[in-house]
């Protein structure tokens, strides 16, 4: 094993690879290639055949946005200074997937500033859990800022339409003037905000896709409304976006590590990207987790990003991971610097990032947006579209549609129903289920004994993202690896339909997956519309289940009662028993 360093400059964070000596040689035959095709100049002159030479060269525009908004920095200085003049308290973003993601990293690793409104950022249609952020604040000193990229997006809209409704509540026909929007030039919200009063409206760049618009208006507007300094983070940026500019693959920090991320996956099956965030930002994983799903999986390949497993000895995990180290300098985690030390001594592919200053997560957004593309271009895949996310969307379309003309959504048959939990799967699931037995017991260990080495377990849950329910299925994670050796991942429904669901429906068929929906205990409408929040919710959790199903994928649902909380226990008992039997 041995270890190869690039740019460790103090004004960039720095990145150093433990490769062992296979792995290592690959890797640097893939650069002696990538700089013999002249490949960097290629990408920088946005040239699709890097990839599938389709349409790739329409969705580089983030490889040029950082100059362009250090060009246009006062209008975030403008923003800023009116939000605090008036007195906000609150700014609560409405959005999914690439809209909501960044901003999320802002909120959770800077926290509030002084004299700017604390941001809070909502990317769930789960009425429990949209009722909790009404209760957080008060309309009247709340800006909203409605972000899609589209236009068109279900649930930002909805979204809207409930917070309009309620801030018109308390303030009257001022409401508009509490809202905000980002968007895409010629988007249906253009016509909408205007229509609204929205007191202004930003514009993304339709040549940039929602995962790779951090640095875009969609990340840069609530980062400033929050009382970031924007240009400090720009000018750290360009930093890194210099570096990336390096024709020799292995002194570029986003080339390089594109290289090590792609080789490793097709040349050694180590397609599941372990991310280390450590503590201070730990929700960096949430943003990449979407970059490298949605990007590199589909067409039955793809990295699998593994975010917020817990720690485990080396020998629990399997032989198809790399594990990426995300630190920020100042903090001290002795667990995980032991737990990586020990994969670094067994030999085990591990990336180690050091943030200097937290403001370098821009530097650290766009040498992940070039390493993802790169690693697609390894990989031989389009690394800008997402055709399986737009599928989960068609069948939840359906189902909202059939609500609306019938009042309610189609009956549905559980294989099995004990003690108020019951069981749905599509019919060759079943068959590959139910012959172990019919209990719920027999039936979740005959899904969980599916997995093989190389295979991932996900938790799908469309639940309230609660950090005690988290903490339940954590638990649930543990249980899998300890037993199984093989990686798990965690995702919150809706949301993770805008992010890692394009790489479960289109990646590798390598997941087993058990999807969680619940019985509301008290249902939201939808201002407006026929539908309600929860029958959203769980349209969106069987057009979900039967995308999974159409591809075939390895998919049990478990359908929970009211008492949610007992109900997880139970689940994570039935699954403990099912690893130790």
């Amino acid at each position: 094993m041995s270890s190869a360093n690039a740019q460790t400059a103090s004004d960039m964070a720095s990145i150093s690879y433990s490769l062992a000596p296979d792995l290592e040689k690959a890797v640097q035959e893939a650069g002696k290639n990538w700089d013999s095709a002249q490949s960097t100049d290629r990408l920088w002159k946005k040239d699709a055949s890097l990839w599938t030479n389709t349409d790739e060269s329409k969705w580089l525009g983030w490889l040029d946005i950082v100059d362009q908004q250090l060009s246009n920095i006062s209008k975030f200085k403008a923003l800023a200074a009116e939000i605090c003049e008036d007195g906000f308290t609150h700014m609560l973003l409405l959005g999914m997937g690439g809209s909501s993601l960044c901003p999320e990293v802002f909120s959770i690793t800077f926290g509030k500033q002084a004299g700017a409104p604390v941001l809070l950022v909502l990317d769930s249609t789960d009425p429990v859990y949209i009722r909790s952020f009404r209760a957080r604040i008060d309309p009247a000193k709340t800006l909203f800022c409605v972000s899609s990229k589209s236009g068109t997006t279900l649930e930002p809209n909805i979204y809207m339409q409930y917070f309009f409704d309620e801030t018109k509540k308390v303030v009257g026909d001022r409401a508009g003037h509490h809202f905000i929007g980002i968007t895409d030039p010629g988007s249906k919200l253009e016509g909408v905000s205007e229509k609204m009063g929205f007191r202004r409206l930003y514009h993304g760049l339709a040549s940039i896709g929602g995962r790779y618009s951090a640095l875009s208006d969609f990340g840069l507007v609530p980062h400033a409304a929050m009382g970031l300094d924007t240009e400090k983070l720009l000018r750290r940026t360009a930093t890194m976006v210099a570096a990336c500019k390096n024709t020799t693959a292995s002194q570029n920090p986003g080339v390089s590590l594109g290289l090590v991320l792609g080789t490793a996956a097709a040349k050694f099956g180590r397609d599941k990207v372990t991310l280390m965030c450590s503590k201070s930002i730990y929700d960096l994983g949430a943003w990449l987790e979407q970059l490298l799903a949605e990007s590199t999986g589909k067409d039955g390949r793809g990295l699998i990003p593994v975010d917020r497993e817990p720690l485990f000895p080396v020998e629990k995990y399997g032989k198809d991971r790399v594990f990426a180290y995300i630190k920020f300098a100042g903090d001290k985690d002795t667990d995980m610097e032991n737990s990586v030390a020990a994969l670094e001594k067994a030999g085990e592919p591990v990336v180690r990032i050091v943030l200097n200053d937290l403001y370098d997560l821009g530097q650290t957004f766009f040498q992940w947006e070039i390493a993802t593309a790169v690693a697609g271009s390894v990989i031989k895949i389009n690394a800008f579209n997402q055709p399986d996310v737009e599928a989960s969307k068609v069948a939840t379309r359906e189902l909202t549609t059939e609500f609306e003309k019938t009042g309610s959504l189609p009956a549905e048959k559980p294989i099995l129903e004990q003690d108020g939990i019951k069981l749905f799967t599509d019919q060759a699931n079943a068959d590959a289920l139910l012959n172990g037995g019919n209990t719920l017991g027999a039936v979740i260990r005959q899904h969980v004994d599916r997995l093989k080495p190389g295979d991932y377990f996900g938790l799908l849950a469309y639940i309230p993202m609660f950090p005690e329910y988290e903490e339940k299925l954590q638990e649930i994670r543990k249980q899998i690896v300890n037993s199984k050796q093989v990686a798990t991942v965690l995702g919150f429904g809706p949301r993770f339909l805008h992010s890692t669901g394009q790489a479960y429906k289109g990646g590798p068929n390598s997941g087993v997956f058990l999807q969680i929906t619940c019985e509301e205990p008290e249902d939201l409408p939808v201002p407006q519309q026929k539908y309600t929040f929860g029958v959203v919710k769980a349209a969106q959790a069987r057009g979900d289940f039967q995308v999974l199903a159409d591809r075939q994928r390895r998919a049990l649902r478990v359908h929970l009662g009211k008492d949610l909380s007992a109900d997880l226990d139970r689940l994570r008992d039935l699954v403990s028993a099912a690893v130790t039997h």
